[in-house]
């Protein structure tokens, strides 16, 4: 499956930190668990990678009704 093909999975996801010092993200879906644990480094390189998504699909998402960021004068 890639990025941009649609899915009717549902999942649920938590994100926190461990008793270890780590940073888990947990998914569960349909009696599938799957823990991932980072270090603090890499928990914040992955939050810096979301947010830059975020970013490219919000000028997306304007880019395709029309509407973004106002024009500059």
């Amino acid at each position: 499956m890639g990025i941009n093909k649609e899915s009717e999975i549902a999942a649920n996801l938590q994100i926190g930190p461990t008793d270890l010092g780590m940073v888990r993200i947990y998914v569960e879906a349909d009696g599938f668990e799957l823990p991932l644990d980072f270090d603090p480094e890499e928990a914040e390189e992955i939050a810096e990678e979301l947010r830059a998504a975020a970013e490219a699909a919000r000028e997306m998402r304007a880019g395709s009704t029309g509407k973004g960021k106002p024009k500059r004068r």
